[in-house]
């Protein structure tokens, strides 16, 4: 269970942080939320996909696996991608607003990336911050930015009937019969037949390239299943 505290350097003044990537540290995960402006770096490893949330928004996700719990860029070397997202960088990192607004980080100390014996000092040991929280403090202000503007990206594509959902079946060289379902993606003949008007409007809102970028992250579900199969091939080795 989760205990997000606010960080400060009095009670955590020993803390540090595991960095490496593995599945016992938190990294074995499907997908990980994303937003327009990291689109360009992840549509070079991932698909790009939408779901709906519990209360029926979208939300754009780069996709890791074909199942919960499965991330098929994790091995025994770490995670075999140059980038990682910063969703998924950020842990156990958080940020929170306190009661003048202002944003304020905060930590998940059940996160099994914490510890007071190995990894990435958070502060230094007069009190300042290191530069790896320099880093996490800049992740998490761009996550911030980015992910407030998902909600009129999403309201754009809508607006325009252009997500549309998606069944993908794949079948492994075993034989087995796999389905991904329950993700959206863009309507590439409705985007097509736009007016000018319309694509004018996407273009000055900077929606137009984040729409190519998920069209074009989908040519990444061929490697994706290329890496299934690796696994499977390894499995029975």
């Amino acid at each position: 269970m989760p205990k997000n505290v606010l960080l400060n350097n009095i009670e955590h003044k020993d803390l540090r942080i595991v960095t490496t990537r593995s599945a016992q540290y938190g990294d074995d995960v499907m997908a990980a939320q994303t937003f327009p402006a990291e689109f360009r770096s992840v549509q070079a490893h991932y698909p790009i996909v939408f779901s709906k949330t519990p209360e029926g928004r979208f939300q754009p996700w780069a996709l890791f696996g074909f199942k919960q719990g499965q991330n098929l860029f994790l091995s025994n070397d770490g995670w075999d991608a140059t980038y990682v997202p910063l969703m998924v960088e950020r842990q156990p990192f958080l940020i929170g607003a306190g009661r003048d607004g202002e944003l304020l980080v905060h930590v998940d100390l059940e996160h099994p990336r914490v510890s007071r014996t190995e990894g990435e000092a958070v502060f230094r040991e007069h009190g300042g911050t290191t530069d790896y929280l320099e880093r996490i403090n800049s992740t998490l202000l761009t996550l911030h930015e980015g992910i407030a503007t998902t909600g009129p990206f999403v309201d754009a594509l809508l607006e325009h009937n252009l997500l549309e959902s998606f069944v993908f079946d794949i079948q492994l060289a075993d034989g087995s019969q796999n389905r991904l379902s329950g993700f959206y993606t863009v309507h590439e003949e409705r985007l097509q037949n736009l007016d000018g008007a319309a694509l004018e409007r996407l273009h000055k809102a900077g929606y137009l390239q984040a729409i190519f970028l998920v069209i074009a992250s989908l040519s990444n579900f061929r490697a994706l299943i290329e890496r299934q199969q690796k696994l499977l091939t390894t499995a029975h080795a």
